[in-house]
């Protein structure tokens, strides 16, 4: 299956191929006053090529407009080359794992509600407890969060197209990165691969301190796009 590919531009854009769709994805909170679910929003045109806009600048979101050039945006990556099994830290609960890679955080707070996802693996021989804590972590649009199968230690990770959708944050009044789902592979600008993961969280604010990732700053300078759902 062609998955389609992500360039990261020296400075500059995410030149996008591969017909890969791109839409909006909006975070839904829940009973407790935390994001539960995820909603689909717009969705764009399809086109085989397209740029994605990294500085936070464009006139035009989210599609590049060249504002990085006026606006000197610098966009060094500074994230770790180090695979994501590497960076994680391994939970290990009654009936489910944990691998957490805080690094990878783009703030969504799926993994707040009911307790939080720690404490739900660890009790996770209740089965309403295992299943709530695989569906949070599962909802991690960075993949900071992976659930495990106690006996075979793989992975359980949620069925994704390869597909890009630009994150909407209402309660926190921002818009969020770009989630790359589905095996998407992302190409540094010096021209090495990113680990290929199914899902992760690239900067879209211009502001991330672990570039290309997102770190959650859209939060903090309150990033909107301007064709957002945000109020």
């Amino acid at each position: 299956m062609k998955k389609g590919k992500i360039v990261v531009a020296k400075d500059g854009p995410y030149l996008v191929s591969g017909s890969l769709p791109l839409g909006k994805e909006i975070a839904e909170v829940g009973e407790e006053g935390e994001p539960e679910r995820w909603v689909r929003g717009k969705q764009y045109p399809a086109q085989d090529c397209y740029s994605i806009c990294r500085c936070g600048q464009s006139k035009k979101q989210p599609y590049c407009d060249g504002a990085h050039t006026s606006a000197g945006f610098d966009g060094t990556e500074r994230a770790s080359r180090k695979p994501y099994d590497e960076q994680a830290e391994k939970i290990r609960g009654q009936a489910l794992n944990l691998k957490d890679a805080e690094a990878f955080c783009s703030s969504a707070r799926f993994c707040l509600a009911k307790g939080g996802t720690w404490k739900l693996t660890l009790r996770s021989r209740d089965p309403e407890k295992r299943k709530t804590a695989i569906e949070q972590a599962c909802n991690c649009p960075s993949g900071r969060l992976v659930a495990c199968d106690k006996t075979t230690g793989k992975p359980i990770e949620p069925a994704f197209e390869p597909s890009l959708s630009l994150i909407e944050d209402p309660q926190a009044g921002a818009s969020g990165p770009v989630w790359v789902r589905g095996g998407v592979t992302v190409v540094s600008a010096d021209g090495e691969d990113h680990e290929t993961r199914n899902r992760v969280t690239l900067c879209r604010c211009g502001e991330s301190d672990n570039k290309p990732f997102c770190d959650g700053t859209h939060i903090k300078v309150r990033f909107n796009d301007g064709d957002s759902s945000l109020r």
